[in-house]
């Protein structure tokens, strides 16, 4: 275990922001878990911060506490009658685990293809794409607490998954650290190919047909984060009343709206923003995408007050012309810790 203090942040977030923790250090193995409790660097009272890689936050300003980098590695694989059972390692490259699981003729993930992150951060976003998420593959997730460190099994019940949100974005927020997820892959497998782009595909479509379709699709609306600054979709799908999704399609016929629920409709974020005219639009360094509205972009040097006003902006503006709040998928995280990203663009 090597910590630094103090930790510079810039390379372990794919906005590129120039912050930094008071210290940090990258997690290669769950032994370096017990050591850090017993050393003097250590302190409950201290905020804390488990990123995978980065995908997913934006710091909003230097963050005072200790960072630890997940890097835990190792796939295991059982078989069954009926599944395949994988023990992923919460450091593992999602985007590798999901083309590992096609290499080995275990289809059923591959609309998932290209999400960026970790294996860890599947679970706590309940991620999903494409008409799948990953609560259907779930079995249990594996954690380490930070009170006292003993480790801990969820089972998929136990982790309340819900639209990109579970336990660990309530109750566990900030308490444990995912160190593996168990997925049960069924060997009945189905082509998941309601989802518009998908549908051209038919019922025949391979899984690797999926595979690189659902990767075209990602490659040609996401841009690559090494090249531009981003955290991919900053804006969740907002979910209104059926009553008030009527009014909308009224008024806008066009508007792409799904069935989410008992009484509720899914809207397109993307659209929204793009209708409201902000496709292309910057203030400053920061900026809307040029061929994806949903995707923030760090232009070169972009400051956290930069991509914080933006997200202002484009809220406030949809907000205006639709009536429909966005609420960022992307964690915020302040000085001490997480903060609530709909009150930071309000």
């Amino acid at each position: 275990m090597q910590l630094m203090s103090p930790f510079p942040l810039k390379s372990f977030n794919t906005f590129g922001l120039d912050a930094q923790a008071k210290m940090g250090f990258v997690l290669n193995n769950e032994a370096e878990l017990d050591a850090l409790r017993g050393s003097a660097w250590w302190s409950d009272s201290q905020p804390r911060l488990l990123i995978g890689e980065g995908s997913n936050i934006l710091f909003t300003t230097d963050f005072d506490g200790l960072v630890i980098v997940n890097r835990l590695k190792g796939i295991s694989v059982q078989e069954t009658a009926d599944a395949w059972l994988l023990h992923v390692a919460a450091g593992e490259n999602w985007p590798a685990l999901i083309q590992w699981m096609l290499q080995h003729q275990m289809p059923g993930m591959e609309n998932l293809a290209l999400i960026p992150g970790t294996v860890g951060a599947a679970p706590v976003q309940n991620i999903g794409a494409y008409g799948v998420e990953f609560c259907q593959f779930c079995e249990y997730v594996d954690t380490w607490h930070f009170a006292d460190g003993h480790r801990q099994r969820y089972s998929a019940a136990a982790c309340q998954f819900g639209y990109r949100d579970s336990l660990f974005k309530h109750e566990l927020h900030d308490e444990v650290i995912i160190i593996a997820v168990g997925l049960r892959i069924p060997k009945q497998w189905q082509p998941v190919v309601e989802y518009g782009p998908l549908k051209a595909l038919g019922a025949n479509a391979t899984a690797e047909q999926i595979f690189m379709t659902v990767c075209e699709l990602r490659q040609s609306k996401l841009p690559d984060p090494s090249l531009l600054g981003n955290a991919g979709s900053f804006f969740k799908n907002p979910v209104v009343s059926a009553t008030q999704a009527a009014v909308l399609k009224q008024q806008h016929p066009a508007i792409p709206c799904f069935a989410a629920g008992e009484g509720l409709n899914k809207l397109a974020a993307g659209w929204l923003i793009d209708q409201a005219g902000l496709k292309g639009f910057s203030l400053g360094n920061a900026g809307v995408h040029r061929d994806q509205a949903l995707v923030l972009v760090n232009l070169g040097n972009a400051s956290a007050a930069e991509i914080l006003q933006l997200a202002k902006h484009v809220a406030s503006t949809v907000k205006q012309q639709f009536t429909v709040q966005l609420e960022p998928e992307v964690r915020f995280i302040g000085k001490s810790g997480e903060i609530n990203s709909l009150q930071a663009i309000q």
